[in-house]
């Protein structure tokens, strides 16, 4: 029997990560293939716009010329623990590289350091070590805590999005031996151009659906003209496929790219779940496998819930 699209799936979160304990979305199938719709509920429908556009480019259109069939993925670590956070870099795939989730409400610098520690200590001095701050700090706070948290890491390969503003990111930038990288201030900016005109960011952070598709990211990227890092927005292997798409078809790929969050699902679509080995994922379309659709289907009031919200969107009728 086929599998009926939009399929809706809701799967289990292994630690809470970005305050969500359950993530779901909706599967959409196209002439070139499979695509996912799964922007979070905090966004709005004007924000969720990119995201159809994005899900309804990688089910109809093919994706651009691949350079690369291979790409390095790095390892995320929620804000846990320190003994969770050394196990989730040992079980990681190989991966050699860990972004580390920082600025946890409620929790201090103390913990911080010791998840950052612990990192260190699973990943060995080579590896590299990235912390993604989620625009939390103002810049004291945030040239504080780079000062000692790039001391606990053993150095860090840059910082992520420390502050919310882009004036903010430049001035940290400007004051801080650690690298920036800009991710909110590039996917929910009116002007992704303003981070690279403003000096702000030595690195971008490009996520695919929020950006409205591979096509569309890769034009951002050609503009910015600073060194990318392709970045999940917690998806399905589906979703994450058309990230891999847009890190195989970039010109230069000098980073890890954070395409290994499926690893923080207690299920997936896929027959073979889009996981790291050796630290690295392959390049190709992904289809759902029926088994496994059968055990991520989504309650009804969580289908009703996305036909509610795929009716907001501008170019979907249901059949």
């Amino acid at each position: 029997m086929p599998t009926p699209s939009p399929f809706t799936y809701s799967v289990g979160l292994r630690t809470r990560f970005r305050g969500l304990t359950v993530r779901d979305g909706v599967l959409l199938r196209g002439e070139a293939g499979w695509a996912e719709f799964s922007p979070f509920w905090d966004y709005d429908d004007d924000e969720a716009r990119t995201w159809w556009r994005a899900a309804r480019a990688s089910a109809d259109d093919p994706w651009p010329e691949p350079r690369r069939h291979r790409i390095p993925i790095n390892v995320t670590v929620p804000a846990v623990g320190p003994e969770r956070a050394a196990q989730i870099v040992r079980e990681g795939g190989g991966c050699r590289t860990a972004k580390v989730k920082v600025a946890e409400p409620g929790q201090g610098v103390e913990a911080e350091q010791a998840r950052l520690e612990a990192v260190r200590d699973a990943l060995g001095p080579t590896g590299r070590i990235r912390i993604d701050a989620n625009g939390a700090w103002d810049v004291p706070t945030a040239l504080d805590r780079l000062r000692l948290l790039d001391r606990a890491a053993g150095g860090l390969e840059y910082v992520e999005q420390p502050c919310a503003t882009v004036p903010d990111l430049a001035t940290v930038r400007r004051r801080s031996n650690v690298p920036v990288a800009a991710d909110e201030s590039i996917r929910r900016a009116a002007d992704p151009m303003q981070v690279a005109r403003a000096g702000a960011a030595d690195v971008v952070v490009l996520k695919v659906q929020p950006l409205g598709g591979v096509t569309a990211a890769l034009r951002i990227a050609e503009d910015v003209g600073l060194p990318v890092v392709v970045s999940s927005a917690l998806e399905t292997s589906v979703g994450i496929a058309a990230g891999l798409a847009l890190a195989a078809a970039l010109p230069d790929l000098p980073y890890a790219c954070g395409l290994g969050t499926v690893n923080l699902f207690t299920e997936d679509v896929a027959a073979r779940p889009l996981v790291p080995t050796d630290g690295v994922l392959p390049v190709g379309r992904v289809a759902p496998d029926p088994d496994r659709l059968a055990r991520c289907g989504a309650d009804e009031p969580t289908r009703r819930r996305w036909q509610g919200r795929m009716a907001a969107m501008d170019e979907w009728a249901p059949e």
